[in-house]
C-alpha cells in the first residue's frame, strides 16, 4: 500500500465519521461544525484525485458560503429550550433499516454498472487548458452562464430565507430586552 492510498483511506474514514456525526449530533451548532469537517474532507479527497479546481470550488462554495450561512442561521435562531427537547424518536430503528436497505440497493446498482469497471481516458490536453476552457465557458452566453447565475440566485435566496427565518426570533428578543 502506498502513502497516497493510506492517506486516502484515512481521510475517507474521517469524512465518513464526521458525516455520521452530522446526523447524530444532538446540538445543531455541533452538527454544522461536523458538516464543515465533512466538506473539508471531500475537498482533500478532490486534491488527492488531482482535481484541484473542484477542491477550490468545494472550499469556496460549500465551506465558505453555505456552511457559514448555516452556522449563522443556527446561532440566530437557537432556542435555549431546544437543547432540552428529545431529538431521537422511538421509531429511529425504522429509519436505520430503511437507510441500510437503500445503501445495499445503491451498492448493488453501482457494482452492476458496466461503467464501474472502465478506466477513465487520459486527458487530451493539459489541466491548465481545461481550466481555461472551463473559465471561459462559465461566462460565455451560449454555454454555462445560465446555470452559473442560477446558482448565485439560489445562494441569494438561501441568504434571504435565513434572514427571514431569524427575523421573528430577533424581533422577539428585542422586545424582551426593551421590557
Amino acid at each position: 500500500m502506498t502513502i497516497l492510498q493510506i492517506a486516502f483511506l484515512l481521510i475517507a474514514f474521517v469524512t465518513l465519521v464526521s458525516a455520521l456525526m452530522v446526523v447524530t449530533s444532538p446540538s445543531m451548532v455541533h452538527a454544522a461544525l461536523w458538516l464543515i469537517l465533512t466538506l473539508a474532507g471531500i475537498a482533500v479527497l478532490f486534491v488527492l484525485l488531482n482535481a484541484s479546481f473542484l477542491a477550490v470550488v468545494q472550499v469556496a462554495v460549500y465551506i465558505d458560503a453555505i456552511a457559514i450561512m448555516i452556522i449563522i442561521v443556527v446561532m440566530l435562531t437557537n432556542n435555549p429550550l431546544r437543547s432540552q427537547m428529545r431529538t431521537v424518536t422511538r421509531t429511529w430503528w425504522g429509519a436505520a433499516i430503511g437507510a441500510l436497505i437503500l445503501l445495499a440497493g445503491l451498492l448493488v446498482m453501482i457494482t452492476q454498472t458496466p461503467a464501474f469497471e472502465l478506466q477513465a481516458p487520459a486527458l487530451a490536453m493539459e489541466q491548465e487548458q481545461y481550466l481555461k476552457t472551463l473559465g471561459s465557458a462559465l461566462v460565455d452566453v451560449n454555454q454555462f452562464i445560465l446555470p452559473f447565475e442560477i446558482a448565485s440566485v439560489l445562494l441569494l435566496a438561501a441568504l434571504i430565507g435565513s434572514i427571514t427565518v431569524a427575523w421573528p426570533f430577533l424581533a422577539g428578543r428585542k422586545e424582551e430586552q426593551d421590557r
